[in-house]
């Protein structure tokens, strides 16, 4: 468990936060490669940021990629592509679309993210040609993180990646907007174990708090003005089709 210490401070930062949060939605995207119930490290670490935004009244919904049938591909429906089955039409929809954050999560891997993380980056790209109101991406005026546990390096390298890829579909980074465990190279303890593992480890702690309100603040500050600024970004103001090319100009 966190130290009690610690555990107190956060809760007092919870109990006098100066906004309300209780409009705002977040969704997960774990990228375990563990199904539900067996228990996830990487989830263990998510929980210091996903309860931070359920005390402060925030809708939050953690989708372990694997529970579904997702299948690779960067088209909107994989079903129009020859798959029998594909949840994350739905899961966009329902999830992803109304929300104001958007966490990716992934374990470490042989010193990258997990296949399932890589799939989901796939599956966002896919609906990122799709527009908002206004005219901008559908990603526009959502807020982005990511979280990363492991006992291995690759901290930084998975971060450097995930974010890289949620800006570039439109999501807005905030400052400090990623947060990880790494353990000692080799075997070793995990996030969640008892004995050295990450929840003793303050820093940890620290940025994943930091990442949470960082992303909490600027999803505020987003959904206040009403998104970003429309001037400049309309996608619908530049015609840059080519009716007989097979890839729209978004893949």
């Amino acid at each position: 468990m966190i130290p009690q210490s610690i555990q107190e401070f956060i809760d007092h930062q919870v109990s006098s936060a100066p906004h309300d949060y209780s409009d705002l939605r977040a969704v997960v995207l774990n990228g375990t490669l563990k199904r539900s119930p067996e228990v996830s490290q990487t989830e263990g670490l998510l929980r210091v940021s996903t309860n931070i935004m359920e005390a402060l009244g925030v809708g939050v919904e953690i989708v372990r990629m694997v529970d579904h049938v997702i299948p690779p591909g960067v088209q909107m429906d994989m079903r129009e592509h020859g798959w029998e089955r594909d949840d994350f039409p739905d899961i966009y929809r329902e999830k992803i679309a109304p929300a104001d954050i958007i966490l990716l999560a992934t374990p470490i891997w042989l010193g990258d993210q997990s296949s399932q993380t890589r799939l989901a980056i796939e599956r966002l790209y896919g609906w990122s040609g799709e527009l908002n109101d206004v005219g901008q991406w559908s990603y526009y005026g959502k807020v982005g993180g990511a979280v990363i546990t492991g006992n291995e390096d690759g901290g930084k390298h998975c971060a450097a990646q995930m974010l890289y890829a949620l800006q570039h579909i439109g999501l807005t980074i905030p400052p400090q907007s990623d947060a990880y465990w790494n353990g000692e190279a080799g075997p070793g303890p995990s996030y969640l174990d008892p004995a050295d593992g990450g929840q003793s480890n303050a820093w940890t702690t620290r940025n994943t708090v930091f990442m949470t309100f960082n992303v909490l603040n600027f999803a505020r500050i987003l959904k206040d003005a009403g998104g970003v600024p429309a001037f400049g970004n309309i996608t619908t103001d530049w015609d840059l089709s080519h009716p007989d090319h097979p890839n729209p100009e978004y893949r």
